[in-house]
């Protein structure tokens, strides 16, 4: 069996005296007494309940336990596509790696959110393994599972007063864990007083989305996003529109979506988006209740401000979304680029007069080059660019920004694609999934940014050996840090691109 699969899905099992191993760590803390397992030099803990949770409500702490297992990862959040994990509906829980549990150690303490937008994906997965990073940094790590797309996001507020939260239910869990961490990472040898957050795609977004919210406040204390924005919330009304659509889909109502099994709302996902066309979107939504103001519209929100920050991408964001050896891709000709461009820039701009642009700038591009650099650039980064610069402008307390660079040695037609800087992060550089090789030079840059990250945890500022100093990011400079075989800062490296969609205004997807 897999190791998430074990004790059918991990769930904190009670335990009877003496009924774990000897020499398995044992921790006593205000949730209750956790027993784990030894891994690669550290304490492992996986599988720990941090919530309840009823259908589209909000959810509430789990009670102390007196013994638990937390030996196996907990079952993830019911989802279309992925396969061979356990799923429930009952899925929040998280996983803790340690170097030690003494709590003088006071360790900075690095929480993960995964990707998947808000619909999909689990840290589950072995690129998000926290056993490396908590070796390598002397730090605890720690990676939370919550709810996701209709179980966590379908917003029926305006449909039935019965469910006011349903909306940012997955957000709210988030918070929930994050309490569970302020009150009892001490007993795992950590520092409640130094929490740092990082995610990437779907979970750099959730990470943006808590710097507005209220109830979120003083939960954590650095952050970090990886190809992750989320500058405005779905509004209420497009929101309530998609929740219908989805119970359209679904048959029988707010009755039936509150009663019917997992697996009719998980089909009911494929619904058709009533604003974006495609699949439905579930995300967070300005509901005047826990989300007040978007996160990064009009501005940075005044509450995260003080917040040392960290924003990423990747230089081809894209390359990983679309298959270079699909007929789609390889028959790209300069006569039908724009037509197979215009809906994968979500921006309403001319995509004739995007493509004459690039082609007097990049005269050597290709077509496929083009339509790479050109996604990214318009749909993937802009949203980056937009927080980065609402920061300086509001004078953040400080700001960095990094570009990876670096390109896949497994896949090199994939250049450095979404998703390139997980395994960097994580050291997960052997794990399926990984496009950054284990190589040298891939092991090298993983321990630059593994550094990187928990110095922010640690002391407040990204710093690493090797590294060359991190310069915050500042109008107009926009200092960058290039993460590549030989890492370097650049200001502004891609003006030229940031000006010329500047001008088009931007709409984050769902909102």
């Amino acid at each position: 069996m897999r190791r998430r699969a074990v004790l059918a899905g991990g769930l904190s099992l009670a335990l009877p005296p003496r009924a774990w191993a000897a020499g398995d760590p044992i921790v006593e803390a205000p949730a209750g007494r956790f027993v784990g397992t030894r891994a690669a030099g550290c304490a492992r803990f996986l599988g720990i309940r941090y919530g309840r949770a009823a259908r589209f409500r909000a959810p509430v702490a789990e009670p102390r336990v007196d013994r638990a297992r937390a030996q196996a990862f907990g079952p993830i959040c019911p989802q279309r596509g992925l396969k061979g994990e356990p799923q429930s509906e009952d899925c929040l829980f998280l996983n803790l790696w340690t170097p030690g549990t003494e709590r003088a150690a006071r360790r900075p303490v690095m929480v993960y959110f995964h990707g998947g937008a808000y619909s999909n994906g689990s840290v589950t997965d072995p690129l998000n393994d926290g056993a490396t990073l908590a070796a390598a940094e002397d730090v605890v790590v720690v990676t939370v599972n919550h709810r996701l797309n209709a179980f966590g996001y379908l917003y029926l507020a305006r449909l039935d007063p019965r469910f006011p939260d349903s909306g940012n239910a997955g957000q709210l869990d988030l918070i929930l864990a994050l309490r569970w961490i302020r009150d009892n990472i001490a007993a795992f040898g950590g520092d409640p007083a130094r929490v740092f957050l990082f995610g990437q795609s779907g979970g750099g977004a959730k990470i943006a989305t808590l710097m507005g919210m209220p109830a979120a406040q003083s939960l954590f204390h650095s952050a970090a996003t990886m190809s992750g924005q989320q500058v405005t919330a779905s509004g209420p009304m497009n929101a309530t529109a998609r929740a219908q659509a989805f119970l359209d889909r679904l048959g029988g109502g707010l009755e039936a979506a509150a009663a019917l099994p997992v697996e009719k709302l998980v089909a009911a996902q494929d619904a058709r988006d009533p604003i974006l066309g495609g699949g439905v979107y579930f995300g967070p939504v300005l509901d005047m209740r826990w989300l007040t103001r978007h996160p990064f519209w009009p501005d940075a929100n005044p509450q995260s401000l003080a917040i040392p920050m960290i924003l990423g991408n990747t230089r081809d964001e894209t390359r990983a979304f679309f298959d270079p050896a699909s007929e789609r891709i390889r028959t790209l000709t300069w006569d039908n680029l724009a037509a197979r461009m215009a809906p994968e820039l979500k921006i309403d701009v001319l995509p004739e007069w995007v493509v004459a642009e690039y082609r007097a700038h990049f005269p050597a591009d290709t077509p496929q080059d083009l339509f790479y650099r050109a996604t990214t650039a318009g749909r993937s980064w802009r949203g980056q660019v937009i927080e980065a610069d609402a920061r300086a402008a509001a004078g953040a307390r400080a700001t960095w920004v990094y570009q990876v660079d670096f390109a896949s040695p497994t896949q090199p037609d994939r250049g450095a694609p979404h998703t390139m800087d997980i395994a960097l992060a994580f050291g997960t550089l052997a794990a399926p999934g990984s496009y950054a090789g284990n190589g040298p030079t891939a092991r090298r840059l993983s321990r630059q940014m593994m550094a990187a990250f928990a110095a922010l945890a640690r002391i407040g500022r990204p710093a690493a050996p090797g590294l060359p100093a991190w310069t915050p990011y500042t109008l107009p400079d926009r200092a960058t840090m290039l993460f590549d075989a030989e890492s370097r800062m650049a200001d502004d490296p891609r003006r030229w691109e940031r000006t010329l969609f500047a001008r088009i205004p931007y709409i984050q997807p769902g909102s």
